[in-house]
């Protein structure tokens, strides 16, 4: 640890893009890994003299820039400029957690001129001298394969979010700018929106890079897939994944210390820890469902579940030894997903589905258990950015990678994906097992 401090301070005293520093990218990443469990709410101004600025639009409660808050455990780095959401109970759980300002603001009307963004930067005591990342992580509903209304390519609201996010790139001149979605937002069906952004970026002098990754790749105890796309004003290398499936952390690496609750119940030492009161006969058909990655069984609970297709999932459980499935704002309703305790009868309590999306127990979650299960659902999981955040801040620091380094790195999705993404996950799960199953014969 202390070489690694050593490291980034004189890597951050010297002109950036001097050396090559990528060798200590995985020791960066390990670290700032156990860094992020040490987490505790920041002070009002507590980073305000670190040399790098951070700046989070669609910040929601700040999963992205626990990241970058974990790498400043290990050594001050990153100076939080705020989280600008436009919803005031995650506003307030950044502003609370990171000792800045609380940024409640709406990005459209920000990003309306040259003058309304300037006004905003002023507002919030950005230094147009300093090396500055910044994160735009939109709304994503508008770009899931589970969408079901119609969309409307003229006036859908969260497209113009990403064309307002790349207007604010174009302004601000970043040194990184980081966009995360879900994988549809690079599928054929919206490819012409992620163009469009990325033609400004590009128009800026953004050299820009997309890939989609499983947050289990980077220690998150989730299978979660989600577009990444970075942005720098020079020729750099992408994330790559710390842990192969085989290492894959699990439900019972994140959740089986926590004690049990029952239906209705809270634990005394966590009032994150409370379990929602289910109905009796929603109680009875869980009951019924076998432990430990369980399905329904045929004809059990409400018959609309037999007559639909793509509800499989419902009413499961989680499996102990494999990562949960996606966590979303759901996650306490058996009857919305596999989102059914392993062995307990009940939904997932708010401190298990923040676990599971690797959230210290130290992050402070404002609003009531609606807001909190939303936040949770919504975020970027702090451990992806973990990942996310030691590349970037290594790239930053060192110098262009040469031809090799390049050919042999992760490669740039350059081309659309499947327009529905969660068939070819399917996909690449089912080789998974299969491949699993082989090596034991």
């Amino acid at each position: 640890m202390q070489t690694l401090q050593v490291l980034l301070k004189n890597a951050i005293l010297n002109p950036f893009g001097t050396n090559d520093y990528r060798d200590y990218k995985t020791e960066l990443f390990t670290a700032s890994e156990d860094a992020l469990f040490t987490f505790e709410p920041m002070s009002i101004g507590e980073s305000s003299t670190n040399p790098i600025q951070v700046l989070d639009f669609f910040s929601g409660a700040g999963g992205t820039s626990l990241g970058f808050a974990a790498i400043n455990r290990i050594f001050p780095v990153f100076r939080f400029l705020g989280g600008c959401d436009i919803n005031t109970i995650s506003a307030t759980t950044y502003s609370k957690n990171y000792g800045t300002p609380l940024l409640n603001k709406d990005i459209l009307k920000i990003s309306q001129s040259s003058e309304s963004i300037k006004s905003f930067l002023e507002s919030i005591n950005f230094d147009p001298k300093l090396p500055t990342i910044l994160i735009g992580c939109a709304p994503c509903q508008g770009f899931s394969s589970h969408r079901k209304t119609r969309w409307d390519e003229e006036d859908d609201e969260r497209n113009n979010l990403v064309i307002a996010f790349s207007r604010i790139v174009a302004e601000v001149n970043p040194a990184v700018f980081i966009m995360e979605n879900v994988p549809e937002f690079l599928s054929n069906k919206y490819w012409k929106y992620f163009s469009k952004a990325r033609t400004a970026f590009f128009d800026a002098g953004y050299t820009v890079k997309q890939h989609i990754y499983n947050a289990a790749e980077f220690g998150v105890p989730q299978e979660r897939f989600r577009s990444i796309i970075i942005g720098m004003k020079k020729e750099f290398l992408l994330p790559e994944g710390v842990y192969s499936p085989e290492s894959y952390r699990t439900v019972r690496d994140a959740i089986g210390s926590l004690s049990p609750v029952a239906a209705g119940e809270a634990s005394p030492d966590d009032w994150m820890h409370k379990a929602v009161a289910h109905k009796a006969s929603t109680l009875e058909v869980i009951r019924q469902v076998p432990h430990d990655g369980g399905k329904l069984p045929e004809g059990i609970g409400p018959e609309c579940l037999t007559k639909v297709k793509g509800f499989s999932d419902v009413y499961g459980r989680l499996s102990w030894d494999k990562p949960s499935i996606t966590i979303t704002h759901y996650a306490r309703n058996p009857a919305s997903g596999r989102f059914t305790h392993p062995v307990q009868d009940r939904g997932l309590t708010a401190r298990e589905a923040a676990r599971l999306q690797s959230f210290p127990d130290g992050f402070v979650f404002e609003g009531k258990f609606d807001d909190i299960y939303r936040q949770i659902g919504e975020a970027v999981p702090p451990l992806l950015s973990c990942g996310i955040a030691s590349s970037v801040l290594i790239e930053l620091l060192s110098c262009e990678p040469t031809e090799a380094q390049l050919s042999a790195s992760i490669q740039t999705v350059d081309l659309p994906v499947s327009n529905s993404y969660s068939s070819v996950i399917a996909g690449i799960k089912s080789t998974r097992r299969l491949k699993n199953a082989v090596n034991l014969r």
